[in-house]
């Protein structure tokens, strides 16, 4: 029927303003691509790539636009025998494969959709499109390792791609079982307190279907005392686009760390590359303290940038803290410069003191730089510097400067 119903259509088009004699395939070609892409008229579209095609047959661009048309409209079958025809004339263009394997692709025919990128990428092996389409197919079905080389091919072409840019981050944290990591941070103030802190940490990730589980223990020196913490947290999916954080900590050594610390987020891998967070955090030295976060990122070709804030309500005022970070990627996702300012006071930084007594609305500025690098993408190495210049009582501010080293190692 729905042959039939094509078949009539075009022969009223022959005759309505749409199909004048004098029109050429090349004008119908037109006149489809704007009632389908203006007017979502897939049906008119399909009609008028048909009556071209009857005045060029071998219109390669033409055949390939209705194959999309009839992938567009799910009428897979017929999308089908256009590729296929195509396939028997063998067409080398880029677009051909890209949309024949697109079309296989969203019908979870994810082997197919893989012969034919590979079959394309022996005629165009510098095209972007169909790495990233391959890295996408490949992380649909949750094979990391061959997203992540497909990825690795994309960015050796065009390293500035913002899209293969965030999918080769995230990848980042799929691609390996097992981490383990050591820190090393030394804080020197020039006011505030005599001994310099010291504080290192050792972390065990392992990487499920679920999520990742990190195991962390923290040990600290600051005020000539020694303390230490146990952490546990995790990143379960909850879908392509979902996923949370939660994590908890305990310490028996209170003013060092707090006794417990628990938190949650929702993350959100959005559209055009942005993504956001939103969460609370909960600390408790001798009484509860509750903090409210939320963040927005965003990817653009070697950059990633950032703006976290955490908000902090008592009974006397709301505290703010805002950091602003980028990041500037050289090579994979393990490899950039970092730079970052803000104010306030994070939960998250185990430099700080300050929160324990936080009545008064204590006004920090920070500003640092880190450089992360990869050897092998199995060992990864970190090195930073900040510079916070705060008050540490009402009206009295000191300096405070800071250097931490890391090491993971994946396996």
């Amino acid at each position: 029927m729905k042959k039939y119903f094509s078949f009539l259509l075009v022969i009223v088009i022959s005759f309505s303003g749409y199909g004048q004699e004098s029109d050429s395939s090349d004008e119908l070609f037109q006149k489809a691509r704007t009632v389908a892409f203006d007017q979502k008229d897939y049906v008119t579209a399909i009609a008028l790539s048909k009556q071209a095609l009857l005045l060029s047959p071998e219109y390669t661009d033409i055949s390939i636009f209705l194959g999309r048309l009839y992938t567009w409209t799910d009428n897979w079958e017929a999308a089908r025998v256009v590729f296929k025809d195509l396939d028997l004339r063998e067409v080398q263009d880029e677009d051909y494969f890209v949309a024949y394997a697109s079309l296989e692709y969203w019908n979870d025919q994810n082997e197919k959709a893989i012969e034919i990128i590979d079959k394309g990428l022996k005629y165009n092996p510098r095209s972007e499109t169909l790495w990233l389409l391959k890295a996408k197919v490949y992380n649909g079905v949750d094979n990391y390792a061959g997203a992540q080389k497909s990825v690795d091919g994309l960015l050796a072409i065009n390293s500035t791609n913002t899209e293969a840019r965030e999918l080769s981050v995230r990848l980042n944290e799929l691609t390996s079982k097992n981490q383990i990591g050591l820190t090393y941070n030394l804080s020197h103030f020039d006011k505030q307190f005599d001994d310099d802190w010291h504080i290192m940490g050792l972390s065990y990730k392992r990487n499920t279907k679920y999520g990742s589980v990190i195991l962390k223990g923290n040990f600290a020196n600051k005020f000539a005392s020694n303390g230490t913490q146990v952490e546990l947290e995790a990143y379960p999916k909850l879908s392509k686009i979902f996923y949370m954080y939660v994590g908890a900590g305990y310490s028996n050594d209170v003013g060092i760390f707090p006794k417990y610390r628990t938190g949650a987020s929702l993350n959100a891998n959005l559209p055009r590359s942005f993504e956001a967070e939103i969460g609370y955090r909960h600390l408790y030295f001798s009484e509860n303290l509750f903090l409210y976060t939320a963040s927005v990122g965003k990817y653009y070709k070697n950059y990633w940038f950032n703006l976290r804030t955490y908000i902090t309500p008592d009974s006397k005022n709301i505290s703010q803290s805002y950091t602003g970070t980028v990041r500037y990627y050289t090579k994979g996702a393990d490899d950039y410069f970092a730079f970052q300012i803000g104010t306030g006071i994070s939960p998250e930084d185990y430099r700080s003191n300050l929160l324990e007594n936080y009545t008064y609305k204590l006004k920090t500025f920070k500003m640092g730089a880190e450089y992360n690098f990869s050897i092998k993408k199995v060992n990864i190495f970190s090195v930073g510097a900040m510079y916070f210049n705060q008050e540490y009582q009402p009206q009295k501010k000191g300096n405070q400067y800071d250097l931490s080293v890391g090491y993971s190692r994946r396996f």
